[in-house]
């Protein structure tokens, strides 16, 4: 097993990366000049193409002293975060913090430990504010001789173009559905007709569906959207409804943090030297305020994040509405709710579907410009009125 085997449906991309990583570590300038490693890197691709999982691949290779499968303790450090020659820029809330930035620029400058190079992964580097990518910048012009930069991305235009001009690109393409399928049944033991049901009302997106595949609570919040979205028949409706898929967001954000936030504060309580049920002391309390500030920075991505799944189903659900309409019920997503679909696409023409599609697109604009959500869906699911 080598470390791209947990890869799936990216065969070009993990060929650019595997080669990069089996070049010697040439100390000679020249010769890297015609090597096809470089010291910065960026992973272009849609949401849930798998670029994270690249990136930390790439690094576990470049971190393994030189075998084809990758050294299996470097695996596992790099698996838990906590290799000394690696370092992770990430972040929980909504932006990439200045301090983490610089932290991790400092840090670039080290020279490796153990292995052959120092790595820096920086997951979502589009979440950088234009005076954060400068300090990323000045490392990427400036870069010492064995540490490599990977960022991860949407896509290019979400990055400063001088920082696009020291990187080099590689773009993922979306999964096959078959392909996503394929690794939840190896990786996670799903079943394979809940594997090809998750990959494709995820839309392909592999965190998505590893959701959908493994927990039954996902899948019926997510039906639960869809239904109400069918059910809107005026504007008192399309209220509740906004109301509803608003509530419902909530609950899957609360789903993956809840358990999560439990977990840390008990960990850093019991690290403070704090019993189970013992008052915190006045001279620790700082530290648990600190605390408890990442976590509402990071319940408030997630239920921004949340919300925006919620959108996204909605625009496969209006777009199996149009597929109905235009006689094309073969390439319908949401196959489960069929009947319901081509009940909705009787009630209008298919120009108000597109409207609506429009109008899911715009609210997915305005939540992101900071409009308060509710305004954004019930201004949207208006527009979805079947009578």
């Amino acid at each position: 097993m080598t470390v791209w085997d947990g890869l799936t449906g990216q065969a070009d991309a993990i060929a650019i990366f595997r080669a990069a990583a089996e070049r010697p570590g040439e100390e000679d300038a020249e010769a890297r000049a015609g090597s096809a490693m470089t010291h910065a890197w960026l992973i272009t691709g849609p949401p849930g193409s798998g670029r994270s999982n690249l990136a930390f691949a790439f690094a576990t290779a470049l971190l393994s002293p030189g075998t084809e499968a990758g050294d299996e303790s470097a695996r596992r450090l790099v698996d838990a975060r906590t290799h000394p020659d690696l370092t992770v820029l990430s972040t929980e809330g909504v932006i990439i913090k200045m301090d983490a930035v610089k932290e991790a620029v400092k840090r670039s400058q080290y020279s490796p430990s153990v292995g052959r190079y120092r790595v820096v992964v920086v997951e979502d580097a589009d979440r950088m504010v234009e005076r954060t990518s400068n300090v990323l910048l000045k490392a990427l012009e400036e870069p010492p001789e064995r540490t490599v930069w990977i960022l991860c991305a949407p896509s290019e235009a979400d990055l400063l173009p001088t920082i696009r001009s020291r990187v080099r690109s590689v773009r993922l393409r979306v999964p096959s559905i078959d392909d996503v399928a394929e690794l939840l049944v190896a990786r996670d033991g799903v079943d394979r007709a809940t594997a090809e049901r998750a990959a494709r009302e995820a839309q392909s997106h592999i965190g998505m569906a590893r959701r959908l595949a493994t927990n039954p609570e996902a899948r019926e919040r997510r039906e639960e959207t869809l239904r109400a979205a069918l059910g809107i028949r005026g504007v008192s409706t399309a209220v509740n409804a906004a109301a509803r898929l608003l509530a419902i967001a909530g609950d899957d954000a609360k789903a993956i943090t809840l358990e999560r936030d439990a977990a840390e504060r008990e960990g850093v309580l019991r690290s403070l030297g704090v019993e189970p049920g013992q008052s915190v002391p006045p001279g620790l309390r700082s530290q648990i305020k600190a605390l408890e500030d990442d976590q509402k920075r990071r319940a408030t991505r997630s239920l921004r994040d949340g919300i925006d799944r919620i959108l996204v189903d909605l625009t496969s659900l209006y777009r199996d509405v149009i597929m109905v309409q235009l006689g094309r019920e073969t390439s319908v997503i949401n196959r489960e709710l069929l009947t319901e679909v081509r009940a909705a696409g009787t009630a209008c023409a298919p120009a108000a579907t597109l409207s609506t599609l429009d109008a899911i697109a715009q609210a997915r604009q305005r939540i992101e410009s900071n409009v308060a959500p509710a305004l954004a869906l019930e201004a949207m699911l208006v527009s979805a009125i079947r009578r």
